[in-house]
């Protein structure tokens, strides 16, 4: 179901939550947490799917802030979603114009569900200091997605300049497996030191530089980055070791192959991973991500991206 509030408070919004929860409509109890999704202008519902999607793993309260660019006055349309429309969660898309864009913290205020964590989730452009954006400031943990971005790496390089504690980005959480699958290839015999490494991938993709500053940092050793202009995110991993190389390669974006000295080539798949996957893996943990944290700060630095 689907309600339109146009030109409205967010008292009006409060109202109407509640009477949709006394009809049945909709129902508070269970919910985990707040997630809030700053649009700003760009299309809200690739956001709203995947929080849907995110939701029946844990749900939530979803408040999608969009701005409307049209209007010069003040003005505030908002819509809220629930049952079949909103998964396993409740879903409030708040349009704002003119003055109330200076003021998107009170808002969203008003709509929080009381004592319950607050994540925030820039799905598109990402603000110089996140921590210290006006819903950024309010969160125990703010998810930003660099590959959505107009520049990914120099957002990468503002995003590490302002790095605090609770920070996370989906460039990261993308490399999931590629971590999990190169730890797992290191952790056989011949136990050797790795002395350099390799990372192609496409030119522009974040993810391609995070896993390079990963292996940087963990390896302590010089890694190249190959960049190609057409390929589908991260395509393959060289790690060289005096026995001879551990290469993973992905070139079609789904199976990956590894190779190893005196083993037979193994292939596993390994898709890109959909941004409903990568969200709700962040909702799992409402802590920092030291790693990614240390890979942000040190690691980038380490194969020539700071």
């Amino acid at each position: 179901m689907i309600v339109e509030l146009p030109d409205t408070t967010t008292a009006a919004v409060t109202k109407t939550l509640v009477r949709l929860r006394d009809e049945g409509g909709a129902v508070a109890l269970g919910r985990v947490l707040t997630l809030v999704i700053d649009a700003g202008s760009g299309d809200v519902e690739p956001a709203v799917d995947a929080a849907n999607d995110a939701s029946r793993e844990h749900p939530c309260r979803v408040i999608v802030l969009t701005h409307d660019a049209r209007r010069t006055t003040a003005r505030l349309d908002a819509q809220i979603r629930v049952g079949g429309d909103a998964g396993a969660s409740e879903v409030i898309v708040l349009t704002a114009s003119g003055e109330l864009l200076k003021h998107a913290d009170t808002l969203v205020m008003p709509l929080l569900l009381p004592d319950a964590p607050i994540v925030v989730w820039w799905p598109y452009e990402v603000p110089d200091r996140p921590a210290e954006h006006p819903i950024g400031a309010m969160a125990q943990r703010r998810i930003t997605d660099t590959l959505a971005c107009t520049d990914p790496v120099a957002s990468l390089k503002r995003l590490r300049a302002a790095h605090t504690a609770g920070n996370t980005d989906l460039a990261w959480t993308r490399l999931t497996r590629w971590r999990g699958l190169l730890a797992a290839a290191l952790d056989q015999p011949p136990y050797e030191p790795v002395t350099r490494a390799e990372v192609t991938g496409h030119q522009t993709h974040p993810s391609v530089v995070l896993l390079a500053a990963w292996l940087a940092q963990a390896l302590h050793c010089p890694v190249d980055i190959v960049r190609e202009q057409d390929a589908p995110g991260i395509t393959k991993v060289v790690l060289t070791r005096a026995s001879g190389p551990v290469v993973i390669a992905r070139p079609d974006g789904r199976i990956a192959f590894l190779d190893q000295p005196g083993q037979p080539e193994r292939r596993t798949a390994m898709p890109l991973r959909e941004l409903h996957e990568c969200l709700a893996e962040e909702l799992r943990r409402l802590d920092p991500d030291e790693v990614y944290g240390e890979v942000l700060v040190d690691g980038l630095a380490r194969v020539g991206v700071a």
